[in-house]
C-alpha cells in the first residue's frame, strides 16, 4: 500500500519573548483584523487570501464569550504579565488533497476535540488552501489551564522537597526546599510524538473512510528509513521575505535540498527501472537474450535525424554508449546487469553522504546564525545593565526587538553548551565548508552515473525495438502448419 510522503507536524509555542503575540498570530490565521489590548497593536489580515475556514472549539467550562477570537486572545495576552511569557501553542499539519473540504474539516474537529479540547484547551484553528496543491490547518490551543469557573488557572505550582519518610527538608535559610510543577502535563515533551501520531491515525481513518488507500506516516524520512533530506524551518521573517520575492539564504538552502531531492528522486526510479529490466533479460535461456552487438546495432536505428544538430547529438550519444560498454567491458546481459547492481550500490552510498551532509550543515548554519544574533544584539544587552532603575523600563521598551533576540540566542547557545558542545563557530564553519565541497563532489559523482543511466536506457529502448520487430515478423508469418 503506497505511502504519502512523511506529513512534517511542526509544534511550536508562541512567546512573547521572540516579539510574538498571540492576537497577531491568530489574526494572521484566521484572516482577521484584531487589536492586542495589551500592546495596543492591530493587525489587520482581512486582506489575506487563502483562508477557508476558521473556528474556535471550547471545553465545557471555558466562559461563553472565549467564542469571540478577539476575547479569547486578548484574555490570554492579559492573563500573562511577564515579557518572556508563552502566549499559545501551535500545531500545523498537511491535510490530505483526497479528502473533500467537508471531509477535512470533519477530520480537523474530531482531532481537536479528542485530542486538546476534552483535554480542558481552548482551540482555534483555520484551514488555509490557496489552490496550489497544499491544503493544511493551523491549529492554535491556550496553553494555561481554565478552573471550572471559566476563570484562568495557574500554569504552575510550588511543590515541596520531601525526604525519605516524606518529611519536607529544611533549606537552611528559615523555609522549605522546593521546586515548581506544572499544574497539567500539556507541557510533556512525550505529547508531541503523541500528537504526530495521533494525526496520522486520525487522518488515516479519514481516507479509509473515504475510501483511499493511502497511508500517512508522521515519522520522519530518517526514523522511517528513508534518506531523504527534510527541508529546514524558515521562521517568520525569512517566510515572508520569501513571499515578497525577496531570496533569503535558508530560502537557498531548501531550494538547494529541493534540487538534491529531486535529483536522488530521479535517479533511484531510474535505476530501479534498469535494474528490474537487466535482472529479467538475464535470467531468460541463452539463446533468447539479445547479444550486446545486437542493441548496439539496432540502437543506431532507433532514430535518424535529419538536422545537422540531430545528427552530431546523435552520434555523441553513440560515442558515449560505446565508450560505456568499453570501459565497463559489457558483452553480455549478465555482466549489464552486474554493472547496473554496481551502480545501485553506489547510488545508495553517495545519496546517503548527501543526505548526511545536508543535515549537518543545516545544523551548522543554525548554530552560526545563532551565534551571529547573540553577538549583534550583545552591545544592547550590555547597555541594559548599565540603565539606572528608574530608567530601566523605559530603555526595554525602546530595544524590545534587540533585546528578545539577544535573549533567544542566549538561550540557545547555553543550551548547546551544556550539552556538551564547544561554541567554536570557526570550526563549524570550516566544517560547512569541508562538507559543501564534499557534497559537491558527490552530486557530480551522482550526475555522471545518471548519464550511464541514459546509455542504459538507450540499450533499452533498443532492446524493445528488437522484440517489436521479432513480434512483428512472427505476426506476419502467421501460425505454422
Amino acid at each position: 500500500m503506497p505511502l504519502i510522503d512523511f506529513c512534517h507536524i511542526p509544534v511550536s509555542i508562541i512567546k512573547r519573548s521572540e516579539g510574538r503575540s498571540a492576537v497577531a498570530a491568530a489574526a494572521y490565521r484566521s484572516g482577521t483584523k484584531l487589536t492586542n489590548e495589551w500592546d495596543g497593536l492591530t493587525h489587520d489580515y482581512t486582506r489575506k487570501g487563502g483562508v477557508v475556514h476558521a473556528e474556535i472549539m471550547l471545553p465545557a467550562h471555558a466562559p461563553p464569550e472565549f467564542s469571540d477570537r478577539s476575547i479569547l486572545w486578548n484574555s490570554v495576552e492579559q492573563i500573562e504579565k511577564a515579557r518572556d511569557s508563552q502566549l499559545a501553542r501551535e500545531i500545523e499539519a498537511a491535510l490530505p488533497r483526497e479528502l473533500s473540504r467537508e471531509q477535512q474539516l470533519a477530520l480537523v474537529r474530531a482531532y481537536v476535540k479528542d485530542n486538546f479540547v476534552d483535554k480542558g484547551m481552548c482551540a482555534d484553528f483555520a484551514i488555509h488552501d490557496k489552490g496550489t496543491g497544499n491544503p493544511h490547518v493551523h491549529i492554535m490551543l491556550t496553553v494555561r489551564p481554565l478552573k471550572e469557573n471559566g476563570a484562568w488557572g495557574a500554569k504552575c505550582r510550588k511543590a515541596y522537597d520531601l525526604d525519605e519518610n516524606g518529611q519536607r527538608i529544611p533549606d537552611g535559610k528559615g523555609g522549605w526546599k522546593n521546586h515548581r510543577e506544572d499544574t497539567t502535563d500539556w507541557n510533556d515533551k512525550g505529547n508531541v510524538e503523541i500528537w504526530r501520531a495521533a494525526w496520522a491515525a486520525y487522518t488515516n481513518r479519514a481516507l479509509e473512510a473515504a475510501g483511499q488507500p493511502a497511508l500517512v506516516d508522521h515519522r520522519s524520512y530518517k526514523r522511517q528509513g528513508i534518506d531523504k533530506i527534510p527541508s529546514v524551518h524558515l521562521g517568520p521573517a525569512a517566510s515572508q521575505m520569501e513571499k515578497r520575492g525577496i531570496r533569503t539564504d535558508k530560502g537557498e538552502v531548501n531550494r538547494q535540498i529541493a534540487a538534491d531531492n529531486k535529483l536522488l528522486k530521479e535517479i533511484k526510479a531510474r535505476i530501479t527501472r534498469l535494474y528490474n529490466w537487466s535482472k529479467a533479460e538475464a535470467e531468460k535461456p541463452e539463446g533468447q537474450q539479445p547479444s550486446m552487438m545486437d542493441l548496439w546495432e539496432a540502437q543506431q536505428q532507433l532514430k535518424r535525424p535529419d538536422t545537422r544538430t540531430g545528427k552530431i547529438r546523435a552520434l555523441q550519444e553513440s560515442a558515449a554508449l560505446f565508450s560505456f560498454m568499453q570501459a565497463n567491458e559489457i558483452k553480455t546481459m549478465q555482466q549489464l546487469h552486474d554493472k547496473i547492481s554496481d551502480m545501485n550500490s553506489s547510488y545508495y552510498d553517495l545519496r546517503g553522504k548527501i543526505v548526511q551532509a545536508e543535515r549537518r550543515i543545516a545544523v551548522l548554519t543554525e548554530r552560526g546564525e545563532m551565534w551571529a544574533q547573540y553577538n549583534e544584539y550583545k552591545a544592547v544587552h550590555k547597555q541594559l545593565a548599565k540603565v539606572k532603575p528608574e530608567k530601566r523600563e523605559l530603555f526595554e521598551q525602546r530595544h524590545s526587538r534587540e533585546l528578545i533576540l539577544y535573549d533567544a540566542a542566549a538561550r540557545y547557545l547555553k543550551e548547546l553548551k551544556d550539552s556538551g558542545e564547544k561554541l567554536t563557530p570557526k570550526t563549524w564553519q570550516r566544517e560547512i565548508d569541508l562538507l559543501t565541497a564534499q557534497k559537491q563532489v558527490d552530486t557530480i559523482d551522482m550526475k555522471a552515473m545518471r548519464e550511464e543511466l541514459k546509455a542504459v536506457e538507450r540499450l533499452r529502448k533498443a532492446a524493445d525495438q528488437l522484440a517489436r520487430q521479432e513480434r512483428d515478423k512472427s505476426h506476419d508469418r502467421g501460425p505454422e502448419r
